[in-house]
């Protein structure tokens, strides 16, 4: 039973009875009295300490009041599987901890769907979440299901199948609808950003006209010039190139834009991105995140980053170019086009065949699939140095020995991670500032995932004892740490770097690259040890000097030729993937992903 059939079913209030009173609303606690109720109870039920941030950052100050009500709902935190989240149920109800508890069903299915997100799906077949949750031994999935339902953080959706030549044989049986299921929070942004692709699309007017067009076209490449017409013709278009391509064309369109009167701006990833790019004349260049307007709002589900620009308070802006636009998650996405007012003009930029974003969907390359937008690929140069001679071998599949006679290019082997991450620390501190002059503060250490024994997270412990040791005074942090963003806040978006210079029962004191910031105990959660970033966080934004440690985690040509495209002078491979590097490199491809937004768009 959904829940609008279980209110209509409910059986009315007595007549001519007492007004009921309504329960009371209870107040939400503070922050601070918030994380000592979580403490406490986490003491009493034997959950380790280190999970308490986390569960604060994601349940809010009222976590503990909410975990007493549904100790399920710990599944809602990063990190915890199902038979943690069991024993905790049992630690803090005993016996009353059925394996048929419906809030222990509810909580599985949610868990189920999010465990999917983070591989980057959108929707999954229903039929697979039954399965699922016949493996951890939810007694009726079916009604497991319904009752997530119910709740309304969970939504059916029907995917109606492609048909092929077969479907139209004589006596062949039309194929049946597919039921997935989605949770609600990506299932509806990716209905608002395929909206709002078609809205852009059907509300765009050239943005000059046909003489001052052609006007801005004379001189120009045939490449650039389609991509220039594409822009100022259409709502929505799509640009494919290499990073500097893309930059030096983006910069072009929106100068030429600008000059005429459109109002003109270009988003990076990051602020420091945004720095990098350079200035357009009457263009303004910043990140995504900032032209967007984050707010703080206490009224906001913990953790969500609010913005001050959306469908009530428009951009006021005619032209919008987006770089690295394959890294926008669905979310990210829908807040973007529905912040572009109607008759606006989007371009988005990424690379051919750019990793997928970090978090779910894939919103550009599913735009581009629904061959609803024109798409411009820019023709890249013949690539004149060493580091752009690899790079773009990278990209076509090949890993090649290139000739650096300036050191551009460096290849370090490494028999196993421990040496791996011994050669990351060594030339990070010693070897690349005395040898090409680089500060270390202009080294970016880079791999291709968090875990295993030489990725990000191992790197960041052998670099904070060599770089900036202390004992994780504030959170596991010390002032002069670096840092990187893992997850947005309201400050700073994802994967933007910053060094603490302080913190205390406030908060953590950070500067980042727009300036110095509080962030909250509650939010902490959300930053990690910056130097070294995987390759998702670190995309978008380039460096003087990277240190590339390729582990046997993670790796996809993608995820190769966004690493070593960080570089901007000098780039270290720190080569302990062994063959499975170039194989990576030959072989190509990434895990597909299920999402819905190249059907909505066409809809």
């Amino acid at each position: 039973m959904r829940a609008a059939e279980a209110a209509a079913a409910a059986p009315p209030a007595p007549p001519g009875g007492p007004a009921q009173e309504p329960p009371p609303v209870r107040a939400e606690p503070t922050a601070q009295e918030g994380l000592r109720a979580l403490t406490d109870l986490f003491s009493e039920t034997g959950v380790p300490a280190p999970l308490t941030a986390r569960t604060a950052a994601r349940l809010g100050p009222g976590a503990a009041g909410r975990l007493r009500e549904d100790p399920w709902r710990l599944l809602r935190v990063p990190g915890v599987r199902p038979r943690q989240a069991d024993h905790f149920a049992r630690a803090l109800l005993g016996p009353d901890a059925r394996p048929d508890d419906p809030r222990r069903g509810r909580a599985l299915v949610l868990h189920v769907l999010t465990e999917a997100a983070r591989g980057g799906h959108t929707v999954t077949p229903a039929a697979d979440v039954v399965s699922a949750l016949e493996r951890v031994q939810v007694a009726d999935p079916q009604g497991a299901v319904e009752a997530a339902l119910d709740e309304a953080e969970v939504l059916t959706l029907t995917e109606e199948p492609e048909f092929g030549e077969e479907s139209f044989e004589e006596d062949a049986e039309p194929p049946e609808p597919e039921e997935t299921l989605g949770p609600a929070r990506w299932a509806l942004a990716e209905e608002a950003a395929a909206e709002g692709f078609q809205r852009l699309t059907l509300t765009a007017v050239p943005l000059l006209d046909d003489a001052a067009i052609k006007d801005l076209r004379d001189g120009l490449p045939e490449d650039r010039s389609l991509a220039l017409t594409a822009a100022l013709r259409t709502g929505v278009s799509v640009l494919r190139g290499t990073p500097g391509d893309l930059a030096g064309a983006a910069l072009v369109i929106a100068s030429a834009a600008a000059g005429e009167g459109v109002r003109t701006a270009v988003a990076a990833p990051t602020d420091r991105a945004a720095a990098g790019l350079g200035a357009g004349d009457g263009v303004a260049v910043t990140s995504l995140h900032r032209l967007l307007e984050p707010r703080d709002d206490p009224s906001a589900a913990p953790g969500a980053v609010v913005y001050g620009r959306g469908e009530q308070n428009p951009l006021e802006l005619d032209l919008i170019l987006v770089t690295d636009a394959s890294a926008l998650d669905v979310e990210l996405c829908a807040v973007l086009v529905e912040a572009c007012p109607d008759g606006a003009h989007l371009v988005l930029c990424a690379e051919p065949d750019a990793p997928p974003p970090a978090g779910p969907g894939r919103p550009l390359d599913d735009l581009e699939a629904s061959e609803t937008v024109p798409v411009v690929m820019l023709d890249a140069a013949p690539p004149s140095e060493p580091l752009g001679e690899l790079t773009e071998a990278v990209r076509g599949g090949e890993l090649v020995a290139v000739d650096a006679p300036g050191r551009e290019v460096v290849i370090v082997p490494a028999e196993g991670p421990g040496e791996a991450v011994h050669r990351a620390v060594q030339l990070v501190t010693d070897s690349i500032p005395r040898a090409l002059g680089i500060p270390v503060e202009d080294v970016q250490v880079v791999a291709p995932a968090s875990g295993g024994d030489a990725g990000a997270t191992a790197l960041n412990a052998a670099l904070k004892a060599r770089l900036n040791p202390g004992p994780g005074k504030f959170g596991g942090m010390d002032p002069g740490d670096r840092v990187v963003v893992a997850a947005a806040l309201p400050h700073a978006p994802l994967g933007e770097t910053g060094t603490v210079t302080g913190g205390g029962a406030h908060g953590l004191d950070v500067e980042f690259p727009g300036g110095p910031a509080v962030v909250a105990p509650a939010d902490a959660s959300r930053l990690r040890h910056g130097w070294a970033l995987t390759v998702a966080q670190a995309r978008g934004t380039r460096r003087p000097a990277v240190v590339a440690v390729m582990s046997p985690e993670g790796l996809s040509r993608s995820v190769v030729a966004t690493a070593f495209g960080l570089a901007g002078r000098h780039l270290s491979v720190v080569q302990a993937a062994g063959p499975g590097l170039a194989k990576a490199v030959r072989e190509g491809g990434t895990p597909a992903r299920r999402t819905r937004l190249a059907r909505l768009v066409i809809q």
